[in-house]
């Protein structure tokens, strides 16, 4: 089980790429589809980003072509508490008429009888018997219908509410609308009904427009429509109305889908909007955003100044503009909340949107924004997955916020350049959830594949090696690969009568009391254990992680094991002795074996050439041998050539070396000598100057230390051999070994 576990992880570990990539774009499709369902906060959240957008750039401050009239508290204090007198009102129309207005709108509606008309008095009066002579005409004890005549003689614009909540009709409308496309009529929603003025001052008025606001979640006021429905009527906006009188213009153009020039969404719409000389672009409800400067301009006259003598300054401030009367007093509670502030007087929302118009400063959401979110939400989340399994998580996570840097830089860059309303939310979002939830199923892969590559190689590497190939898993080759390779094969000698004289729990005792030490020495220098074979042990340099000095680590760990073993001598019996090969050529590594049992193992034609030189060790007598594929790219070791020799089952021959010491020993004077006549005593032995050889033989016998008795004895018993019985002419100087 634990095998095919392993076997699992390592083939999700192949995989891992596909998993990331596969959980990151359904991470993509999951919140693109999310994002429009009939739960999602994503148009809230737009909203919010919008209002971001219009504090950090507010709409640039013009001259402002709106005059508010503003019922505030001082007028209420001087003039009493609201509502007025109709008269009073009249008197307020009146003068801002002689003052030379374009239009008045009324951001207020008068939807019952003045109880202080002198009319009511006479006619309560009358009902009780009294007879009341009034010299004038009777008309001037109605305050309404003085009002009314002041607004036929004004170009005046009446206020309406449409509302869900009553069934009232709304008068008939005073603008003319032109279609171009589809009859709105057709698609806008219709309200139920209206709270409209006396019919008397609506007849009189000769524009009718809608002040009030629909209603939004958060009671902010973004989005207003210029134009709005009630039956089969159609009702310009308070500010559409006001443009369209102070123009002169006797109807409103609506331009909607199926127009000539217009794409046709298949869905109707609005498009656009003209009034007289005007054209607004709006969204498909006939909405447009609302631009709020940072300070509105629009001169603001408390009411109470228009009436009493006329004030020149109070002149300039109407003269020409389109006058608005509206309430900033707080009891009034006319006040709205803005993307800019709170408390700001409704009123001066209309006066935003005329300025809007008139200057022709538009906040737009294409029909195309939608569409292009969705695009960049796909491309950065492929950007962000495209890096995820190949870089560093630090890397991934710069990358990560560069996609939501774009996003949202990109948006800032569209509203502050061209005034569209794009939203970083749902490509940030994307991009995010995407590298989130996909960095997620990385480290769990990561983890899996932590567990199996410590799993496999715990016992084969140190644990720094295993780390790296934790930190590195593409470094790792699984299944099978030619590597280059130094091959170390390690064996006690007389093992066998070693064991012998060993009861088993003694023997495994002694074993492990040997091999510990050795495989600590050989972990130490980044060896790869392969297999231990009894008493043998097999390993190797250069895989699975890539080694360049591996020739160089395997002498210095046969240096090293040979002083590990002086160590554990100090403390048996009987010391032992040990032979030690290395070999260096390319094998077949990887995960060899079964389907039910593998290890990571290494095989080959240099593998039993490496198995071949460790037994020659005991031929020669010594601690080591060292082929010379290893030897020859070692530099500062105390190392000597000892022979030609093919070992068995081979035809050529291999030159073999043997360690003698480190770097120290190597710049030893003494060393240097001593390799100097070796050097030559094997140079004459291969050209068959067996005489000088024997000389030099002699001299090495005298001088040499222990280590090396063993290899001239064997030359000794060769020289003797072919002083009585010389080789063959073409003899090249190789041995050709009998034994394994």
């Amino acid at each position: 089980m634990r095998n095919f576990l392993a076997r699992l992880l390592h083939i999700g570990r192949r995989r891992r790429y596909l998993a990331i990539w596969a959980t990151g774009l359904l991470m993509i499709a999951l919140v693109i589809a999310g994002a429009y369902s009939p739960f999602s906060p994503l148009d809230r959240l737009n909203v919010l980003v919008f209002d971001a957008y219009q504090k950090l750039k507010p709409r640039e401050t013009t001259e402002s072509a709106v005059a508010i009239v503003d019922i505030d508290d001082e007028s209420i204090r001087r003039l009493g508490q609201w509502p007025w007198s109709r008269a009073v009102v009249a008197s307020v129309i009146d003068r801002l008429t002689a003052e030379g207005a374009a239009a008045i709108g009324l951001d207020i509606v008068f939807s019952e009888p003045d109880r202080t008309s002198p009319a009511l008095a006479v006619a309560q009066l009358e009902s009780q018997g009294f007879q009341v002579t009034y010299p004038g005409s009777t008309d001037d004890l109605d305050h309404d219908k003085a009002l009314a005549l002041s607004f036929s003689k004004a170009p005046v614009v009446a206020g309406l509410v449409l509302s869900d909540g009553i069934d009232t009709p709304a008068p008939a409308p005073k603008a003319g609308f032109a279609f171009a496309g589809d009859n709105p009529a057709e698609y806008l929603p219709s309200f139920p009904g209206a709270v409209r003025n006396l019919s008397i001052l609506d007849d009189a008025a000769p524009g009718i427009g809608v002040f009030s606001f629909p209603p939004a979640e958060d009671g902010i006021v973004r989005r207003i429509p210029l134009v709005s429905r009630q039956g089969d009527n159609l009702y310009p906006a308070l500010s559409v109305e006001s443009l369209r009188i102070a123009q002169g213009a006797s109807s409103v153009v609506v331009k909607s889908t199926g127009a000539s020039g217009e794409f046709d969404t298949g869905e109707p719409g609005m498009t656009a909007l003209k009034v007289g000389a005007l054209e607004v672009p709006t969204a498909p409800d006939g909405r447009i955003w609302v631009y709020y400067m940072s300070d509105p301009t629009s001169p603001i006259v408390p009411a109470y100044r228009l009436l009493g003598e006329a004030d020149p300054e109070v002149g300039a401030q109407i003269e020409g503009r389109i006058v608005l009367i509206g309430t900033s007093a707080v009891g009034l509670r006319d006040l709205v909340s803005t993307p800019q502030r709170a408390g700001f007087p409704g009123v001066l929302v209309h006066a935003e949107i005329i300025d809007q118009i008139i200057n022709g400063k538009f906040l737009t959401r294409p029909d195309w924004a939608v569409g292009l979110e969705i695009a960049v939400a796909v491309a950065l989340g492929l950007i962000v997955l495209a890096f995820l399994p190949w870089l560093s998580t630090f890397a991934n996570v710069l990358i990560a916020a560069g996609a939501m840097a774009v996003s949202i830089g990109g948006c800032w860059l569209a509203f502050a350049n061209y005034d569209l309303l794009l939203s970083p939310i749902l490509p940030a979002q994307a991009s995010l959830l995407a590298f989130g939830v996909a960095s997620g199923v990385r480290l769990l892969l990561s983890e899996s594949e932590s567990r199996y590559i410590r799993g496999a190689f715990g016992h084969y590497l140190s644990p720094a090696m295993v780390e790296q190939l934790v930190e590195n898993p593409d470094s790792l080759v699984l299944g099978g690969e030619n590597r280059e390779l130094t091959i170390l094969f390690c064996d006690i000698r007389s093992f066998t009568t070693i064991s012998e004289s060993m009861e088993p729990t003694q023997l495994t005792d002694f074993l492990n009391n040997f091999l510990t030490p050795m495989t600590n020495v050989l972990m130490q220098h980044g060896a790869t254990i392969d297999k231990y074979i009894g008493d043998a042990i097999m390993a190797f340099w250069n895989a699975p992680l890539d080694i360049a000095d591996h020739r160089q680590r395997g002498c210095e760990s046969v240096l090293a094991m040979l002083d590990a073993l002086k160590v554990l001598n100090a403390t048996l019996e009987k010391p032992v002795r040990i032979g030690v090969g290395l070999n260096t050529g390319v094998c077949c590594v990887g995960n060899l074996g079964s389907r039910q049992r593998f290890d990571y193992s290494a095989i080959g034609d240099s593998v039993n050439v490496g198995s071949r030189i460790e037994g020659l060790t005991k031929l020669y007598g010594l601690s080591n041998l060292v082929a010379d594929s290893t030897a020859s790219q070692v530099k500062g070791l105390a190392m000597l050539e000892v022979d030609k020799v093919m070992v068995v089952g081979r035809d050529e021959a291999t030159l073999v070396y043997t360690l003698v010491g480190g770097r120290e020993r190597a710049t030893d004077p003494e060393f240097e000598d001593l390799k100097r006549l070796h050097d030559r005593f094997i140079a004459g032995y291969r050209a068959m100057r067996f005489q000088d050889a024997a000389g030099d033989l002699k001299l090495l016998k005298a001088s040499a230390p222990a280590e090396l008795q063993g290899l001239y004895s064997e030359y000794q018993e060769r020289l003797d051999a072919y002083l009585a019985t010389p080789p063959s002419a073409d003899w090249d100087g190789s041995h050709r070994a009998e034994h394994k």
